[in-house]
């Protein structure tokens, strides 16, 4: 069924579905067979009749005339259609004698319905039931193979017998025939289906044939007007046939008389005078002489391309002029896209490659010492920040913007590429001068140092650059580029917006770093990790009521790892779901042997709601640990929010509603912003110990931290305070901020399983004095 067939609504005319011929086709066969129509109506009536006179219903005999005038009606209407004679392009005309099939099938399939109707619900006699259904689905069957081709008279006459014969077996009450009547709804429905792949069918065919002429018409058009020059040469080499294409193309070339002119020496010609490359001249003279088949590339003046394809018989040879101009161009380009950037018209990191390997190879083969190079990859600075709050076409615009200053301030010798995502590179195939090559990349940062504009935001984007200097013959671009890559971390790490040389320490750190990671997934496989839990102590009571649960790695050979050092390396390849698994399940078992209600919570970080199935990971530590769910808490941070926002609401929410508290770590180091408060579920907030530090001291840091402790509160929200090492800090925060928990080391540092249960047991034991607000 063709698109448009598809989006017509079922009771519009098929006009609107079809081509003109088809639809009048279709419309003609409605009308076809009087005679199968009169022997139709004949056993309707008789059969009616019969019903009628073997229950003396007056209804059914009401359906026997109902049989007859109707079929009185289309047998007049069939006439009349014939005698009109209506032409088979003449779809007005279809049209009218489309709607009044429709009225007079519509009656029919009518009177076929309330025929079953009366017979199953008001007469209830066995043999007018069967009667009347056989006939009815036999009718609906006819319909299928006669009207297959209207839609619309299909679809009424299903309805009209479908809705009174299912109401009929409906009405006898038991389940048996309202089953009984659903199936034939569904059969019945099914016929509309059936027509309309009898219709579908023919339609395929007709388009087929008609597809089939026209492409034959358009074949013998082609051959009539050729697109292509073409020269016929006789057994003598001469031109005997050339057509209008082939005498304009050689007319470029000077040639004004082609037909009867000898083929070789206008060859030869064309060759000596330079008109063309003497190669294709020699090769197309070649196998005119062999009397040889194939194809000839001619390059013509004002970048004209011509294949010629050559195919000789029987002394006799047939020259086909094809005018590739536009292909080659087209080839050109795709070859253009294919190596480049489509959005900033670099290089792109293949090509880049390409040439790349190109000048190391040339590099190998020169005399002397060996030419130093320099790479440079350059990092835009918070990209995908840009990406997520201003959209991709920003982001794109930026990037595109980003690639025209880097032409700018690169050297004109250097090669720049886009290396993918907000990368670049730039490489200098001679950097004899380091000072120099330096100069470069701060010549690039300083490029970026003035605000873009784009669709009228100003936004400021600064880039770092890793950058490595070569004169090592054994440096090639898989190296030079790791070494970058490390130079670029090292600029990420030490604020961005800056450029790093790479040196020799970097490797070993590199190589370092390597090993860690090696090791931590040996180490998270055999379940080497271990856990140590903080505090959270109420300030009012000074008892504990929740541990915040923190893996540790003791490396057999190397010590302890910070938590710093090992957590990004397994973001990094991508184990950190795994750690957060292991922390869930431990954490929530060892909660299971702490008195009372006491809770424990758990840090998620951006890539466990990228990668990791959190709501499973939850759902399978609190089954293994039979911990309720009410005291486990989850800690999320607000880089993890806006790094994958739509996921986080939607698990943050599920773990919500299974009575989950959720806690924003780190308030206030992040993007902050309330609309997170507002729009996810949070029942705590946690304060950043930055913010803690100093507000014993500075009356400023105390008033922030209580509009924030205030903003928190007011919201509903538990708050606490990370940082808590001093008892002046305790005081300052009893005293002018409304902070419901804290956190540090002036109750406990982070202890192993056994010790913090012993001091939750000290803690929550002893009798604590209430702890007194001045602020009120």
């Amino acid at each position: 069924m063709s698109d448009e067939q598809e989006r017509a609504p079922v009771l519009t005319s098929a006009r609107k579905s079809m081509p003109t011929l088809e639809y009048v086709s279709m419309v003609r066969s409605v009308y076809g067979d009087r005679r199968a129509m009169l022997a139709g109506t004949f056993a309707s009536s008789l059969t009616a009749l019969l019903t009628a006179f073997k229950t003396g219903s007056a209804l059914l005999y009401l359906v026997t005339a109902g049989f007859l005038l109707i079929g009185l009606l289309r047998y007049v209407d069939m006439r009349a259609f014939w005698r009109a004679a209506i032409d088979s392009d003449d779809a007005d005309a279809a049209e009218l004698w489309e709607n009044r099939a429709v009225v007079t099938g519509g009656l029919l399939a009518v009177v076929f319905g309330v025929w079953c109707l009366f017979s199953m619900a008001v007469v209830k006699d066995p043999f007018a039931e069967l009667a009347s259904a056989s006939l009815t689905i036999a009718a609906m069957v006819g319909v299928c193979g006669r009207n297959f081709g209207l839609d619309r008279l299909v679809t009424i006459q299903m309805v009209g017998v479908i809705v009174p014969l299912s109401a009929g077996y409906a009405l006898h009450g038991d389940v048996y025939h309202v089953i009984l009547a659903a199936l034939l709804l569904i059969m019945l429905s099914s016929f509309r289906k059936l027509a309309g792949d009898i219709r579908n069918i023919l339609l395929s065919a007709v388009h087929g044939r008609h597809e089939a002429s026209r492409l034959a018409a358009e074949l013998d058009m082609a051959m009539g007007t050729m697109q292509h020059g073409l020269c016929m040469l006789d057994e003598r080499g001469i031109v005997t046939v050339a057509n209008e294409r082939a005498v304009r193309a050689f007319a470029q070339l000077e040639i004004p008389n082609l037909i009867g002119r000898q083929f070789l020496k206008v060859l030869e010609e064309l060759g000596s005078g330079g008109q063309l490359p003497n190669t294709a001249v020699d090769r197309l003279l070649d196998m005119l002489a062999k009397r040889a088949s194939g194809k000839v590339l001619l390059c013509l003046p004002q970048a004209q391309y011509y294949e010629v394809t050559v195919s000789s018989r029987q002394e006799r040879s047939v020259l086909l002029f094809e005018n590739i101009s536009d292909r080659v161009a087209a080839e050109e380009r795709i070859n253009f896209i294919a190596r480049h950037d489509p959005l900033t018209g670099l290089p792109n990191r293949g090509y880049f490659g390409e040439m790349i390997a190109e000048d190391l190879a040339l590099r190998d083969t020169e005399i002397g010492p060996t030419r130093p190079i320099a790479l440079m990859i350059v990092d835009l600075d918070d990209f995908k920040h840009v990406n997520d709050t201003l959209g991709h076409m920003v982001g794109d615009q930026l990037l595109a913007d980003v690639a025209q200053r880097l032409r700018a301030a690169a050297p004109p010798e250097a090669i720049l590429a886009r290396l993918g995502g907000d990368e670049f590179i730039v490489y200098l195939n001679a950097a004899t001068d380091p000072a120099k090559v330096q100069h470069v990349a701060d010549t690039i940062i300083n490029a970026f140092h003035a605000s873009f504009t784009l669709n009228e935001i100003i936004l400021a984007a600064n880039v770092s650059i890793g950058l490595v200097i070569s004169d090592a013959p054994s440096d090639q671009l898989d190296a030079l580029m790791t070494k970058a890559d490390l130079a670029l971390y090292i600029a990420k790490g030490n604020g961005k917006g800056r450029s790093q040389l790479f040196h020799a320490q970097m490797d070993t750190d590199y190589l370092y770093r390597q090993r860690l990671k090696t090791d931590l997934r040996e180490a998270i496989r055999s379940r080497s990790l271990s856990l140590v839990f903080q505090p959270q102590v109420d300030i009012a009571t000074r008892r504990v009521v929740s541990c915040e649960a923190l893996a540790r790695w003791q490396h057999p050979t190397l010590g302890a790892i910070p938590p710093m050092v090992f957590i990004p390396l397994a973001e990094e390849i991508g184990l950190i779901s795994e750690i957060t698994a292991f922390v869930l399940e431990a954490a929530t078992t060892q909660c299971t042997a702490w008195p009372g209600d006491i809770g424990v919570a758990v840090n998620i970080s951006a890539r466990d709601f990228r990668g990791g199935d959190i709501g499973g990971m939850v759902a399978r530590a609190l089954l293994a640990s039979g911990l309720p769910p009410s005291r486990l808490e989850v800690e999320v941070t607000e880089t993890a929010l806006i790094e994958e926002r739509d996921i986080a609401m939607t698990v943050l929410k599920a773990l919500a509603a299974q009575g989950i508290s959720i806690a924003l770590d780190d308030f206030g180091t992040g993007y902050s912003s309330l609309s997170y408060l507002n729009t996810l579920p949070f029942n705590k907030l946690k304060i950043d110990r930055s913010f803690v530090a100093d507000v014993a001291t500075n009356p400023r840091s105390l008033k922030l931290l209580a509009n924030v402790a205030r903003l928190g509160r007011d919201l509903g929200l538990t708050v606490t305070a990370e940082g808590i090492e001093t008892e002046d800090q305790l005081q300052a925060l009893l005293s002018h901020t409304r902070v419901g928990q804290v956190q540090g080391y002036l109750f406990a540092r982070p202890l192993p399983p056994r010790d913090i249960a012993e001091l939750i047991t000290r803690f929550n034991a002893e009798p604590k004095r209430p702890a007194i607000r001045k602020h009120g």
